[in-house]
This record gives C-alpha cells, structure tokens and sequence, in this order.
C-alpha cells in the first residue's frame, strides 16, 4: 500500500478547503491540511471553527470525496497561551476527521511551555487527534532533541513529534537524532526540498520556510535519508510554498509535479534500510 500522500495548507494557503479538496482529488493527493488559525498576524487562515455555514460545506463535500483530512493548523503555544480558547477549533478538527494538530512554540520559558504542551497534548486525547509539536531552528523548539524533551514530559497518546524535513536539515538535528523520536510520536512528516547550504539569518530561514521551498529531489537535502529515519508508512504532507514556479506552471501542473516528485523521492527511501 502507497504511504498516504497530503497537500498542505501552506502550499495552497490562497486557496479555501472546499477548493483544496478539489485540488487534491485532481492532482493525486489522499488527504488535505486546513489552516484554520494563522501562523503569524495578518496572514491568511479559514476558521472553520467559527464559521458554521462554511464548516458545515466543506463536511458535506467531505463526504463525497475519497480525499480526507488529515491535519489541521496551527495552535501557537506563547507566553500568554490560554487552552479555554482553542476548545472549539479541537472539536471541528474532530468533526472534520482531522488526526493531527500542528503546534507551534514561542515560550521561550521551557518550563512554562512543557506544561502548556502537556495541557494541550491531555486536551488533544479525547478528540483522537495528536498534538504534533513543530521544531524550527527559530523558535523556542530550534530541533528535534529539544522537541523531544518536551513531549516526553507529556503523557498519554496524544504526544506528537512533527519532523520538517526542511528544518530538520537546517537545525542542529541529525539523523540519529529522528531515530530516536519514538515511534509512537511521530504522526506524519512535512516534505519539501531546500538549497544547500543553507541561509544563515533566521530572517532568511523564515523567508524560505514560507515562500520559496523546493521540490523534492531539486534542492541538495537529503530526503531519502530522512525519511529512511522514520516509522515505515509515516504519513506525508508536501508543504511547498513557492508561488513564482505555481504561478508559471499553473497550480494543477505544479501540484501534480510535487506530488510525482514527491512519490519518487519516497520510493528511494524505501530502498534505504530503516530505522
């Protein structure tokens, strides 16, 4: 069986869920991501979580499609991180199937944000979905060592590692280090392509992080090698922000081409002895 393939928000984030979906049954996805939050002020998201007309839509259109959700974004855990607001978006991740949610840290008081990642993570439980804590070499989880650190002290199922292979190659992570992330934590894996070496600001990093990544297998990361680092069959999420090349190829080519690259760099890991 083929590992299930999705299509993130970020690589689509001007286009709404009910047209997302389109995409991904047109250009041979399996499941989509919703941004229902913004990553950061000002930047675009679909709160489905407090629009019911809409929600109740995209559920319906759900239930005509063979593609599902998978994911949903983006909880940021900050300093002022209050978990009464977020019970409402943990519910319509539920109603829309969703099986991950992807957190973001920003506390930079670790001891304050294990316990709010604890918090969500017991949260997260009853609703079946896993809450997949981000590292980026920016924020207050710059790798996957301290990623870790912070889930282990967290209890039950719903504890989540998310491995990016675009920040795992440009933070301190080996791939020792995605070894030994238990394999019960890692939910499903973003994939994108990235030149090398890598920018050296975190201005620049962010830049490339959300609006010119590369497609698999034509920037010089190592993908193969991280993705023989993981749970055999971990699902996949090809998030691929770079509107110049969607913009010349067309949006449903240029889909269809992250897919198809995607799947081929995929079928090399495969041939590499894993974890």
């Amino acid at each position: 069986m083929s590992i299930p393939l999705g299509l993130a928000a970020l690589t689509v984030l001007d286009t709404p869920p009910l047209e997302q979906i389109g995409l991904a049954e047109r250009c041979g996805y399996d499941t989509v991501g919703f941004r229902l939050l913004p990553a950061a002020p000002g930047t675009a998201a679909y709160p489905l979580h407090q629009e019911t007309a809409h929600l109740r839509d995209v559920k319906a259109r759900l239930a005509d499609s063979p593609v599902t959700v998978f994911d949903v974004e983006i909880i940021r855990i900050d300093a002022d991180f209050d978990l009464d607001r977020h019970h409402r978006l943990l519910e319509t991740s539920a109603e829309l199937g969703a099986r991950a949610l992807l957190v973001g840290a920003d506390d930079r008081d670790l001891v304050r944000l294990t316990d709010s990642y604890a918090a969500l993570a017991a949260a997260c439980e009853p609703y079946g979905l896993a809450a997949s804590l981000e590292f980026m070499p920016w924020t207050a989880v710059p790798d996957a060592r301290t990623a870790v650190e912070i889930v282990g002290r967290a209890d039950g199922p719903a504890r989540s590692v998310l491995v990016d292979a675009l920040h795992a190659a440009r933070s301190t992570t080996t791939v020792d280090d995605l070894r030994t992330i238990p394999a019960e934590w890692i939910h499903y894996a973003q994939l994108c392509d990235g030149t090398v070496p890598a920018p050296e600001s975190d201005r620049e990093l962010i830049h490339d992080a959300r609006e010119h990544r590369l497609v698999p297998g034509e920037g010089g990361i190592d993908l193969a090698e991280i993705w023989a680092s993981l749970p055999a069959g971990t699902p996949i999420s090809v998030e691929l922000p770079n509107e110049p090349e969607r913009m010349a190829m067309g949006t449903e080519a240029w889909l269809a081409h992250l897919a198809s690259s995607s799947r081929d760099v995929l079928d090399r890991a495969a041939r590499l002895p894993r974890r």
